[in-house]
């Protein structure tokens, strides 16, 4: 949709559909802003029927009534990216976050447009994988996702985490992809956290919360200094592998914000790839 206004960006905003039928209204980096009920939108905001848009000076009404859900359900894989309003108490969940690499120095040599572009597109991409490999919710933070498994019950968790791995493994090669087609200055590169167990999950914005949630932000930025890709959380890795297995090398990290080591287990992008494939099936 082409607005005519000085106040509105080449690039502004983009509206994008998920899979489960849902609607997310993602700023593009826009110099004046998107906002939704009269609040400036700084990560993708799920849109519901009736929600009113602005755009530099330009308002719209979003209208999806077919979306509209009388009751909360409980969280589970029925209700996948579908909004409930209660929070879930200890739902044992694993979380993944994915974080683009150097993006702050790389965001200030882009021109608006060019930038725009690229965080919106990986947005998209790479929330497009998180839902193809089963994630319960996603949720973006500066050039962040997060997302979120949430187990139905114990016996599934192995395969769940196995789901996440290979949406891990996805989302590189769709950033490296699209870092190609834009014709990057510099290549896109990402890291990622791991980990799993009890979280409060739900409300209307997908919200989860918890010491394993925090714990997967601090993992991500521990593959920094630890010179891997990925690492993994000592519930994660032992729900996946209950015995020390190569091709991951066991660490003890200092994660910001706790006062003993934790032990995670880091791997590269590429081993993870040769380690799913040679356990497929």
């Amino acid at each position: 949709m082409l607005l005519d206004s000085r106040s509105v960006s080449r690039l502004h905003a983009l509206i994008q559909r998920r899979e489960a039928g849902e609607y997310y209204l993602v700023d593009l980096g826009s110099r004046n802003g998107s906002f939704v009920n009269g609040r400036r939108v700084s990560i993708p905001k799920l849109l519901k029927n009736k929600d009113r848009l602005a755009f530099g000076e330009q308002e719209l009404v979003f209208r999806n009534p077919a979306r509209v859900i009388a009751q909360p359900e409980p969280v589970g894989a029925t209700t996948r990216n579908l909004p409930t309003e209660a929070l879930h108490t200890q739902t044992l969940a694993t979380i993944i976050v994915v974080d683009i690499r150097d993006f702050t120095p790389l965001a200030r040599t882009l021109p608006e447009a060019l930038l725009s572009q690229t965080i919106g597109t990986w947005f998209l991409r790479v929330g497009q994988v998180a839902e193809h490999w089963g994630s319960w919710a996603q949720q973006y933070i500066g050039d962040a996702i997060m997302a979120v498994w949430a187990h139905e019950s114990p016996a599934k968790i192995a395969a769940d985490l196995t789901s996440a791995l290979r949406a891990v493994c996805e989302m590189d090669r769709t950033t490296g992809t699209l870092s190609r087609n834009l014709s990057l200055p510099t290549p896109l590169r990402v890291g990622a956290g791991i980990n799993t167990g009890p979280a409060i999950l739900g409300g209307a914005d997908y919200t989860a919360l918890g010491d394993t949630v925090n714990s997967a932000f601090r993992l991500e930025a521990a593959t920094k200094t630890l010179g891997f890709n990925i690492a993994i959380g000592e519930g994660a890795f032992r729900a996946l592998c209950p015995l020390p297995t190569p091709p991951f090398q066991r660490c003890e990290v200092q994660l910001k914000g706790y006062e003993s080591l934790s032990t995670a287990w880091a791997i590269s992008f590429e081993e993870l790839r040769c380690y799913l494939a040679s356990n497929a099936g």
